[in-house]
C-alpha cells in the first residue's frame, strides 16, 4: 500500500524523542493505511463488479467470424502465465451468462469488449468521428484512398490509423474487414439514441476523446460495453455506475486520485454521480492532469495506461496494472 511505501520514507523531525516519534509515526501510518484500504475496496472492489449483461455466445461468434483470431490471443497470454480459464469459456461456450470483472480479469475482459465495440456494426462506427475526424492521416496503402470508389471508402481506409482499429493485432485478416461489419446486437432506435447519448458523456484519461470518438482501445472497449448494457434493456442511471466501475478497473491510479481529491474537498465517493465522475472535468486527459495537480503525489500502485493487445497483463503485487491501448 502506497503508505506503506510512505512510512518507509519516513524522516524524523529535529528535536523530537525517537520514542515519541516512532508512536507517532505508527499512528499515522495505521490511520493512513486504513483509510486507503477503504478507499481502494470502495473504488476496486476485490470480489469484483458483476456486469449486467448476458455475454452467452458472443464470443463464440465473434471466434467464428474471425474478429478474434484464438491461436494468437492465446499466444499472448501464454506469455503471462495462460489465459484466464473464465476467459476461455467466454471465447469458447454458448451459454454464458453474466461477466465478473476484477483487478485480475479486466485486462482480458478489456480485450474481448474492445473486439466487440470494433465488429458490432453500428452507426457511430459508420457515422461518427472515427470517419469524420480529418487528422487520421493517410493510410498505410494510400493508394487505396486514390482506388477508392466513394468518400466513404477513402474515409474507411483512414479510419484504420487509429489504436483501436489498427492496434486491433488479433483478427483474422485485416482488422478493418470486421470494422463495423458483425450484427453481434441490434439495438432499437430508442436504444441507439441512449448510447449516443452516454457515450457523449464518457471520458477516459488516456486522451481527450469521449467514447463517442472511440479512437483507442478503452473507447471502444466502453461503446462495447454501452451498446451491450443498452441492448439488454440497463438503464441510463445503471450503465454510467457500470461505466464507472470499470473504468476504475481500467485506470486505477486515476480513479483513487480523484476520490482522494473529492475527499479532501469534503466530497465522498459515493455522493457523487457517476455522470460527473465520467464527464470531461474528471476523466478526460486534461481534466484528469488538473485535478492530479492539486492532489499531493502518491507512489503509483498500477503501471497505467498504453493502448495496445497487451495491455492489462497482470504484474506480481504490490504493483497494479492500469489498462494500456494495446491487446
Amino acid at each position: 500500500m502506497s503508505a506503506v511505501i510512505l512510512a518507509g520514507a519516513w524522516i524524523y523531525t529535529a528535536g523530537l524523542k525517537s520514542g515519541q516519534g516512532g508512536q507517532a509515526q505508527v499512528k499515522s501510518q495505521t490511520k493512513a493505511e486504513v483509510v486507503t484500504s477503504a478507499l481502494e475496496e470502495k473504488i476496486l472492489p476485490s470480489a469484483g463488479v458483476a456486469l449486467p449483461v448476458k455475454w452467452d455466445d458472443i464470443g463464440k461468434r465473434m471466434v467464428k467470424n474471425g474478429v478474434i483470431d484464438f491461436q494468437k490471443l492465446e499466444a499472448i497470454y501464454a506469455n503471462r502465465g495462460g489465459m484466464e480459464a473464465d476467459t476461455k469459456t467466454l471465447l469458447q461456450k454458448s451459454d454464458n451468462g453474466s461477466i465478473t470483472m476484477t483487478s485480475q480479469n479486466s485486462g482480458e475482459i478489456l480485450n474481448l469488449l474492445w473486439a466487440f465495440g470494433l465488429a458490432n456494426k453500428n452507426p457511430i462506427l459508420e457515422n461518427g468521428p472515427m470517419m469524420t475526424y480529418s487528422g487520421a492521416g493517410l493510410p498505410a496503402d494510400s493508394a487505396f484512398v486514390a482506388e477508392a470508389t466513394s468518400a466513404k471508402e477513402a474515409a474507411l481506409a483512414k479510419a484504420g490509423n487509429f489504436a483501436s482499429t489498427g492496434g486491433w493485432t488479433i483478427a483474422v485478416g485485416d482488422p478493418m474487414s470486421h470494422y463495423s461489419v458483425h450484427q453481434l446486437v441490434t439495438l432499437t432506435a430508442d436504444q441507439q439514441a441512449l448510447v449516443e447519448s452516454i457515450s457523449k458523456n464518457i471520458y477516459r484519461p488516456c486522451c481527450g476523446n469521449s467514447v463517442y470518438f472511440p479512437d483507442c482501445n478503452h473507447g471502444m472497449a466502453m461503446l462495447g460495453l454501452l451498446e451491450l448494457m443498452a441492448s439488454q434493456g440497463v438503464s441510463e442511471d445503471e450503465m454510467y455506475k457500470i461505466a464507472l466501475a470499470v473504468n476504475s478497473y481500467w485506470f486505477p491510479d486515476t480513479y483513487l486520485t480523484i476520490a482522494k481529491y473529492l475527499k479532501n474537498n469534503g466530497i465522498e465517493w459515493d455522493s457523487i454521480e457517476p455522470k460527473t465522475i465520467l464527464g470531461e472535468s474528471y476523466s478526460s486527459a486534461q481534466g484528469y492532469a488538473r485535478i492530479q495537480s492539486l492532489v499531493a503525489p502518491e507512489p503509483s500502485t498500477q503501471s497505467q495506461g498504453g493502448c495496445g493487445v497487451d495491455a492489462g497483463q497482470p504484474v506480481a503485487q504490490p504493483q497494479r496494472q492500469q489498462g494500456g491501448c494495446g491487446v
